[in-house]
């Protein structure tokens, strides 16, 4: 009797299991292409965004970093996206400039814009319908099949590197100089010649001649790409990318076929890998600054002057293009709204950083 019971009991449990759901351990691979050099914040805000996807995930979703021209050119990477070439790129807004000027409002915006910094940009796209806007431009504005997130900051990026000194505006009349997006056109406005170009070509460029100025990102990144050694004048201090922050884009039906926890994940490992690029480029500049002397490098401020009149430039190139682009000015008046609340109110509450870095860290004559 007691043998029946049990063989019954197993029965039951047996028939339980059979109709249980199965638990999938299926695992999704993204294929995603790098537009960045190897080295550098953006390399390591690719790597560690690869990393918590993976294991927030359980192993379910596993990013492969691909490197920058693996597959496509960097100045591709939107179109195989959109056509499924790629599931998805680490990319910068500034390199669709020309498909719709309203990519610079994305990122690496000059002014911030209205006085942002990277944490203002964050704020608008996650608590004032920006992350909306943005999907709105690849998805309207460029009929792009992608999905995008803000990933890895780079900002506030350095003036850059010159061959000697500069004075003021005027004195980079003539200078030909890397610089990408629509801040090539804000630096035209002195006369510099910009050369747009991605930044695993700027060395070469350098060496060949072909530009004798260069900008970048900012100290640490800057001289990974080997920058300091071809040039020795160095200025960190500018306005025309200070909120820059990068991205990742996934074709649109890569995106839906992903289940909802893991689209959280991805989006949720984006802020992180974004954040923690801020800590890490602040920890690698300072490594950086540091060693410039021994390299025969002069650290330099930039002229006051050029930093007013590149806000000057942006100003007149902006109320141009949205005059004739109705989305660029839904984007812009999105970020003036924004930004005339929070730079304000953290104007208000917060003293300069200078006042507390002046009094431990006063600065060398």
């Amino acid at each position: 009797m007691k043998l029946q019971r049990f063989l019954t009991s197993c029965a039951a449990v047996l028939a339980l299991v059979t109709v249980l759901p199965a638990v999938s351990h299926a695992q999704t691979k993204l294929r995603i292409q790098s537009t960045f050099p190897a080295k550098g914040t953006f390399a390591d805000g690719g790597r560690l965004w690869a990393e918590r996807v993976n294991a927030l995930s359980g192993g379910r979703l596993v990013v492969e970093m691909l490197a920058p021209g693996s597959v496509v050119p960097a100045f591709e990477s939107l179109d195989a996206v959109n056509k499924k070439v790629l599931d998805g790129a680490h990319s910068a807004p500034a390199y669709w400039v020309g498909k719709n000027r309203a990519a610079t409002l994305f990122g690496p915006t000059p002014g911030g814009p209205f006085g942002m910094d990277e944490i203002d940009y964050m704020g608008w796209i996650y608590e004032a319908g920006g992350l909306d806007l943005y999907r709105e431009f690849y998805q309207t504005e460029l009929k792009m099949n992608v999905v995008a997130f803000p990933m890895t900051a780079v900002g506030h990026q350095a003036m850059g590197w010159f061959k000697t000194p500069v004075k003021n505006w005027a004195d980079l009349k003539g200078r030909k100089c890397r610089q990408t997006g629509i801040t090539a056109e804000v630096f035209s406005k002195s006369g510099m010649v910009t050369v747009n170009m991605p930044g695993g070509e700027i060395l070469a460029a350098l060496e060949r001649g072909v530009i004798n100025c260069a900008e970048w990102v900012g100290a640490a990144d800057d001289s990974i790409v080997g920058f300091d050694t071809v040039l020795k004048h160095f200025y960190p201090q500018s306005v025309h990318e200070p909120a820059t922050v990068v991205e990742v884009i996934i074709n649109g039906d890569v995106w839906k076929s992903l289940a909802p926890d893991l689209q959280a994940i991805i989006q949720s490992a984006s802020i992180e890998a974004t954040m923690r690029s801020m800590n890490q480029r602040n920890r690698n500049d300072a490594i950086a600054l540091s060693e410039m002397a021994k390299k025969g490098v002069t650290v330099h401020r930039t002229p006051d002057d050029i930093l007013k009149k590149l806000l000057e430039s942006w100003d007149t190139i902006s109320k141009e293009e949205s005059a004739k682009n109705p989305f660029f000015k839904k984007v812009l008046d999105s970020q003036r709204n924004w930004a005339s609340q929070v730079v304000t109110a953290r104007r208000a509450t917060t003293p300069a950083y200078s006042s507390s870095a002046n009094y431990y860290w006063p600065e060398k004559k």
